[in-house]
């Protein structure tokens, strides 16, 4: 761990999942519950609308309606990080200003799902909304994930050109950490998400922080804390409970927030967990998901 923050923003910022009614309309007060959740199990902030949030599955109306809920629960007790993943300039902007004007303190930007597009289009485009939103702000680069990204070069470009720009969410492992910090010269601030999977090496190769899923967030704040104070082997002892279980979830985007909320839910102690659009949840997933959520123990 480098112990240095650009932006000032670090540690655990777990994404906050969906959560959904029977009729399969969002369970909003769910949703927000769990903020209170990760104020008492030591988070470093709340992160909502990526991948994990399935943004993808939500309308516009309903983006806006988690976003209200969940600032309004957590009520400034945490740093607030809003993913924008609207497909044009116009609609990023109008998100962003929305998020800011209920309490984010940060913003990620999605690359518009387009598609194959020049990399110096997608550097317009973050140039155009980082222009217009006055909030420290990173890009998701996960073309792994989302088919579109941009280079190490273009995100230092990106950096070199706009002062509010000074954070990255990855989606790789701790080889990728060097060069990316050596092409952009240590000015951006680095997250890596992929569900927290290999948190021990990626945080010592020079992330500040993990964008993981809710499910084992307080396990991963746990971690990170022992890390950044030099209890390593506590830090070793943690990764090595929690990584067959991220092993298990992460078999695809739609496999992850299933089976997390699967998890998460027992943890929270909800009554019925409900998807939409999901996988299907096998016997033998439930069985695994009971005794990780026995394991782990209430959130």
């Amino acid at each position: 761990m480098t112990g240095i923050s650009q932006s000032g923003f670090f540690g655990i910022y777990p994404m906050l999942l969906a959560f959904y009614r029977a009729d399969g309309s969002l369970d909003l007060p769910a949703i927000a519950a769990q903020t209170d959740a990760l104020v008492r199990h030591g988070a470093h902030g709340c992160a909502v609308m990526g991948l994990g949030t399935e943004v993808n599955k939500l309308s516009g109306t309903e983006r806006r309606q988690i976003i209200d809920c969940v600032a309004e629960r957590l009520n400034r007790r945490l740093p607030f990080c809003v993913t924008i993943g609207e497909n044009s300039v116009a609609g990023q902007i109008e998100f962003a200003r929305a998020a800011r004007a209920v309490g984010a303190d940060w913003l990620v930007l999605q690359p518009p799902a387009v598609g194959e597009l020049p990399e110096r289009e997608l550097l317009r485009f973050f140039g155009r909304v980082a222009d217009a939103v006055d909030l420290p702000l990173g890009v998701q680069n996960a073309p792994q994930y989302l088919g579109i990204g941009l280079s190490n070069a273009g995100l230092g470009e990106l950096c070199a050109q706009h002062e509010n720009f000074r954070i990255v969410k990855i989606e790789d492992g701790p080889l990728a950490l060097p060069p990316l910090l050596e092409e952009t010269a240590g000015a951006l601030d680095v997250f890596v998400g992929r569900a927290g999977l290999e948190a021990l090496e990626v945080l010592r190769a020079g992330a500040c922080g993990l964008i993981p899923g809710f499910e084992s967030f307080d396990r991963m704040a746990e971690l990170f804390d022992c890390l950044r104070d030099g209890r390593a082997e506590e830090a070793e002892a943690i990764y090595h409970d929690v990584e067959p279980a991220l092993v298990f979830t992460l078999k695809s985007i739609n496999h992850f927030v299933t089976y997390s909320r699967e998890i998460a839910g027992r943890r929270l102690g909800h009554e019925a967990i409900h998807h939409r659009l999901g996988v299907e949840v096998t016997a033998l997933g439930k069985s695994i998901v009971e005794r990780l959520a026995r394991r782990w123990g209430p959130l």
